[in-house]
């Protein structure tokens, strides 16, 4: 259990971040954990707002199956670049906040199929996850002008198309790294197109019988760790952003509007409402 209990530790401390790389990360924690049950316990408790985590493990506490879940995963993950690098064109000028790994496969899918383009990002306070989709991304030979938060109107307004992932589908819209609903707004009115990149999994099922997926809020110490006294800080991690802000989900089911998208996933894992 020593070696699973680790990776329990590294997505509480966001050493792993992203809702895709937490999935798996549980995934072979679940592989190596002798206590399912346990391991499963101890992994819910890691991040409230991660349906995608508790999808994975009922899929395995109900069929197993590990290795072929992570196959799958792989492969999805190609499909959605795929589907998504379709939408980027020569000389686009595409958005992004936070960090994303399906909207970074998107970006080097596009580059690898020869298109010319530069991508915006906001540096994500206050753990700086835009500098991460900076690096990975540069690395690739993208292009990337990297903007603080608070200039995002800026990277938004010369922007062709904004693309960002999410941690949570839920009924009405989905839920994004704070700073999100900001930005899709900015972008609403510059008439940039809002598409978001997204496994099918993300889905919280508890929503259909009228449950909200919890905002999870960390410690003030990632902002300032020596606060003075009588200042309180706020640090949110997540916020909700409406699917009538959002021109379409690119999921490995297709690229479809959040009608089209209920119906598909009730075929592709109906499990996931049992």
């Amino acid at each position: 259990m020593e070696k699973a209990m680790k990776i329990v530790s590294d997505i509480k401390e966001m050493k792993i971040r992203g809702a895709e790389r937490i999935a798996k990360a549980g995934i072979k924690a679940w592989m190596i954990a002798k206590d399912k049950e346990k391991i499963t316990k101890e992994l819910i408790k890691t991040r409230p707002t991660e349906p995608m985590l508790r999808n994975v493990l009922k899929y395995l506490n109900k069929f197993g199956e590990p290795e072929k879940l992570l196959k799958k995963l792989e492969e999805d993950e190609e499909k959605i670049a795929t589907f998504g690098s379709r939408y980027i064109t020569n000389h686009d000028v595409i958005y992004t906040h936070c960090n994303s790994s399906t909207v970074e496969a998107i970006l080097i899918k596009a580059k690898e199929e020869g298109k010319k383009f530069v991508v915006n990002a906001t540096e994500t306070r206050p753990l700086f996850q835009g500098r991460t989709t900076a690096l990975h991304l540069s690395q690739k030979g993208i292009k990337v002008k990297l903007f603080v938060d608070s200039a995002a109107k800026f990277a938004i307004r010369e922007a062709s198309k904004m693309l960002i992932g999410c941690d949570c589908i839920e009924v009405d819209g989905i839920v994004n790294k704070v700073g999100s609903s900001l930005m899709v707004d900015v972008a609403n009115r510059y008439d940039v197109p809002v598409y978001v990149a997204t496994h099918s999994l993300k889905f919280d099922p508890l929503e259909v019988f009228g449950y909200k997926e919890e905002i999870e809020e960390r410690s003030y110490k990632e902002v300032w760790e020596k606060k003075p006294r009588n200042v309180e800080i706020k640090n949110i991690v997540f916020e909700r952003v409406k699917f009538d802000n959002i021109s379409a989900l690119i999921t490995e089911l297709g690229v479809m509007k959040p009608e089209a998208f209920f119906q598909e996933i009730k075929k592709a894992h109906p499990w996931i409402f049992e």
